[in-house]
C-alpha cells in the first residue's frame, strides 16, 4: 500500500513541478513588437513609412461557402437557379462523354476512359493485369497545402513519408 501511495505522490509531484516551470517560461517569452500603426498612435507621431496605408488593405468578402457555391450556379444572376443551369455542368460532361455526337451514351462510350487506362497498363498484353501492372492504376493526387506559401518563400522539402504508397 505504501508504494502505491509513494507513486501517486511522486506523479503530483512531477505534475506541480512541471506547471510551475510552464508557467515561469511562459512568463519570461518575449511579446510581438505591436504594429506600426499602434505605435504611431501611441506617440502622437506620424505612422511609420514602411506601414500600408489602411484603405489598400484587402477587405474579405461576407459570403458564405453556400453563397458562394450558389452564386457558381446561378449563372444569369437572378437571384434563382432554374433546372437548366442546374443542369449545365452534368450536360457538360454527358457531351465530353458522347463521343459521336449522336445524344446518347453507349457503354464503350461511358467506359472509353478505363479502357484505355487498362490498355496502357497492360504492358505485357496479356490481357490480364498482375499486380505491378495494377499498381500503375493507382490515382495520384497532389497533396493540398493546409495554407498558402508567403511570396517568395522556399518550397518545403518533399515529404519522403509517402513514397512508398
Amino acid at each position: 500500500m505504501g508504494r502505491y501511495l509513494a507513486g501517486v505522490a511522486s506523479a503530483l509531484l512531477l505534475a506541480a513541478a512541471g506547471f510551475f516551470l510552464w508557467t515561469g517560461l511562459a512568463r519570461h517569452d518575449p511579446a510581438l513588437p505591436p504594429p506600426p500603426a499602434a505605435i504611431a498612435a501611441l506617440t502622437g507621431g506620424p505612422p511609420l513609412a514602411s506601414a500600408p496605408p489602411a484603405a489598400d488593405a484587402p477587405q474579405a468578402t461576407e459570403k458564405t461557402r453556400e453563397q458562394k457555391r450558389f452564386g457558381r450556379y446561378d449563372h444569369n444572376k437572378d437571384g434563382r437557379i432554374d433546372r437548366d443551369e442546374y443542369l449545365i455542368a452534368r450536360h457538360k460532361n454527358f457531351a465530353k462523354l458522347d463521343a459521336n455526337g449522336d445524344g446518347k451514351l453507349s457503354f464503350d462510350e461511358y467506359a472509353a476512359k478505363a479502357v484505355a487506362k487498362f490498355a496502357t497498363a497492360d504492358a505485357d498484353h496479356s490481357g490480364a493485369l498482375d499486380p505491378a501492372e495494377f499498381a500503375t492504376t493507382r490515382v495520384v493526387r497532389k497533396a493540398r497545402p493546409k495554407c498558402a506559401p508567403a511570396a517568395g518563400a522556399a518550397k518545403p522539402a518533399a515529404d519522403e513519408s509517402d513514397e512508398g504508397q
